[in-house]
């Protein structure tokens, strides 16, 4: 029980608290790259997305700006824009499975490189989102919604697994116990049967003995 304790206790803080999304990657001109996410179905999910200014003082270049398209596994469109240096989209999944965000920068020569500060993030991780929820078109009692659904759907999935678990485990402790016992019983039989087999034969042989 105090594993148990501890485990669902695990699971909780991870579930509350759940660390950052965000990742920078490079994307050579007239490439595309694709980054892809495990959403559940009715679940929130929120991105931003900008490109790093090579030069801090100066407007960035066409050259650098991208299109980016979301889609799901069955290739529905959730977020499009072309030729921009940041944007951020949010919405529902109507499907579960993976979702693509996909990044194309333009062809030049001779070839450069942009680089991108993406995050995205889903169910309860977007818990601290809601601005960036509002500006897609999401309402925020929706959003606090999703959160507290998700969190709680997670906590039961889990709670769930571990009972199966520790379940598992307990028939598997009576199956040992069952066997051992059953161990124990027939050790003890051998040993009395072969206790038997010497004592007749030290008898058999004590009266042979006699007889001769």
């Amino acid at each position: 029980m105090i594993l148990r304790s501890v485990l669902v206790l695990v699971l909780l803080v991870g579930v509350l608290f759940p660390a950052s999304q965000s990742l920078r990657f490079d994307l050579q001109s007239g490439q595309t790259k694709c980054i892809a996410e495990d959403i559940k179905s009715n679940s929130m999910t929120v991105g931003k997305y900008h490109v790093v200014k090579p030069n801090e003082d100066h407007p960035l270049p066409d050259t650098h700006k991208l299109t980016v398209r979301v889609t799901s596994s069955y290739g529905n469109n959730f977020h499009s824009a072309e030729k921009v240096e940041n944007g951020q989209f949010a919405f529902t999944a109507t499907e579960q499975g993976d979702y693509m965000a996909c990044f194309w920068a333009p062809e030049h020569s001779p070839p450069i490189t942009v680089t991108v500060d993406f995050d995205w993030r889903t169910g309860v991780h977007t818990k601290d989102w809601t601005n960036v929820a509002k500006k897609g078109q999401v309402d925020a009692m929706e959003l606090e919604l999703k959160n507290l659904y998700d969190t709680i759907q997670s906590i039961h999935e889990e709670m769930f697994y571990l009972r199966e678990r520790e379940e598992e485990m307990q028939e598997l402790n009576k199956a040992t116990t069952s066997k051992m016992f059953w161990l124990s019983f027939v050790s003890l039989f051998l040993c009395l049967s072969v206790a038997g087999l010497q004592f007749w034969h030290l008898k058999t042989f004590f009266e042979k003995k006699k007889l001769i």
